[in-house]
């Protein structure tokens, strides 16, 4: 019998496909790669304590091992497609996030692994974008993109073969395997030779950055990867001594004692050789990024991130406040959310993992979980956020998509047509951490023998 191949090193092998694919297409983040690898190496020398803390939380082996990369796609029957290829890597639709309030003609959805042993495995995701023609205001232009893009198929006839070998046998032999990681990642890969003319091309550059980007190329070629981080300050400030364009400032919440969801920045999208109907001219979109992430927040959580960034961007507006002060606004209002574990795991505002503590033993706790940890018998630490915020994502998309990127777009969330194009109903994000948190109290009571119920 063919001994099948996991979906986790399906998605290892095509995670270092795709690195090795894009740090050859893109040498800046290459460059970049090797500033990130100097500062984490600088960050664990300075901390004795951080390698441990990692390997407690199962990340160190993963330092320097890119978290994610992006990608955007034009038609609902590609969007479908990726749901399918995805899941031969035991990557899960996750969360929904629509752009549009910040200029962006998209929605868009996570794929990633959603158990925490196949994360530990390999973290990589996939950020996928779904273009909403019906923002592209000239109609013509907009029926112009839906001919273009219903020409054009994405994926070669042997991965969809492929794919639906994985359907049909619930999984890849190891030749299988090989061989789908190198047919898939040909979807991604920067093809310069455009569809269009390059007269067509400014008419769509002229309406969107974004619209050109997703319409005039043969497929979803990859915009950017991710890697990790353990000082994005310092790396941002690197990139400024490097040579590279760093945008002016890092998204997300202000450097904090704990860490809370996610930290952003890149380098500005690079000009790329592009031809047009044997026309020379260039391109402009792909980008490297860096991240850092924290503890996963809650409902309540979120609502209080939610409610402080608002504020800050109603206060010091980034692309009318200087970066300075920008910074200093964030760090201002987020004086409110509280800063260290402890507080964050009694008001409820972040989720938690539980594990008896060293040295309890089995029956030697009683009450609920609260109790355990006030009589030392349990711990807790962070879970670690998996996931995307959508003020931070516009961000990123605005900068490297020119002046052009910065629209206003009379348009509504339109979830239900997302998912009717998916084909599937994507997880829901806060359900995933409450559930791992949930399952992690289950454990710690049984192992130490507890009667009470969880929180």
């Amino acid at each position: 019998m063919t001994q099948l191949v996991s979906a986790d090193t399906i998605r290892a092998m095509f995670s270092a496909e795709m690195t090795q694919m894009y740090r050859a297409e893109v040498p800046q983040y290459q460059k970049l790669a090797h500033i990130v690898a100097e500062v984490d190496g600088r960050t664990l020398a300075a901390d004795e304590t951080l390698a441990e803390r990692l390997r407690r939380a199962g990340r160190y082996d993963l330092i320097g091992v890119e978290r994610h990369g992006a990608i955007r796609v034009g038609r609902p029957e590609e969007l479908s497609g990726l749901r399918r290829l995805f899941a031969v890597m035991g990557m899960t639709p996750v969360g929904y996030y629509d752009l549009s309030p910040a200029g962006v003609p998209v929605h868009s959805t996570c794929f990633r692994p959603v158990t925490e042993q196949a994360t530990r495995i390999c973290p990589f995701r996939i950020f996928t974008s779904l273009l909403r023609p019906e923002l592209i205001e000239d109609e013509a232009l907009r029926r112009e993109a839906l001919a273009i893009l219903e020409r054009r198929r994405i994926f070669t006839p042997r991965c969809e073969h492929l794919i639906e070998l994985h359907e049909a046998h619930g999984g890849l032999s190891e030749a299988q395997a090989m061989e789908f990681v190198h047919e898939a990642a040909e979807t991604f890969r920067w093809h310069g030779q455009a569809k269009v003319s390059a007269d067509v091309y400014r008419k769509f550059l002229a309406a969107h950055p974004l619209v050109a980007d997703v319409v005039c190329f043969q497929g979803p070629h990859i915009n950017h990867l991710t890697l990790p981080s353990l000082d994005i300050d310092a790396v941002q400030q690197s990139m400024v001594e490097h040579g590279l364009d760093p945008k002016a400032i890092v998204e997300g919440p202000p450097r904090r004692r704990a860490p809370i969801l996610l930290r952003q920045t890149s380098f500005k999208a690079i000009e790329e050789k592009a031809r047009f109907d044997g026309e020379e001219g260039a391109h402009k979109a792909r980008f490297g990024e860096i991240e850092q992430r924290g503890a996963a927040l809650t409902a309540a959580g979120r609502a209080l991130y939610d409610e402080l960034l608002a504020q800050t961007l109603a206060a010091a507006p980034p692309d009318k406040a200087s970066p300075a002060d920008y910074g200093a606004e964030l760090a201002r209002r987020f004086a409110d959310f509280p800063d260290d574990a402890a507080t964050l795991r009694a008001r409820r505002l972040a989720f938690f993992r539980y594990a008896p503590a060293a040295g309890a033993r089995m029956g030697a706790g009683r009450g609920g979980i609260d109790e355990l940890i006030q009589a030392g018998l349990a711990q807790a630490e962070p879970i670690f956020y998996e996931d995307f915020l959508p003020v931070s994502a516009a961000g990123i998309f605005q900068s490297n998509l020119g002046e052009g990127g910065r629209r206003e777009l009379a348009a509504g969330a339109a979830r239900g047509a997302f998912e009717e194009a998916l084909g599937a109903t994507p997880a829901d994000e806060l359900a995933l951490y409450a559930q791992s948190e949930e399952a992690s109290i289950r454990a710690t009571l049984e192992a130490l023998g507890a009667s009470a119920t969880a929180v």
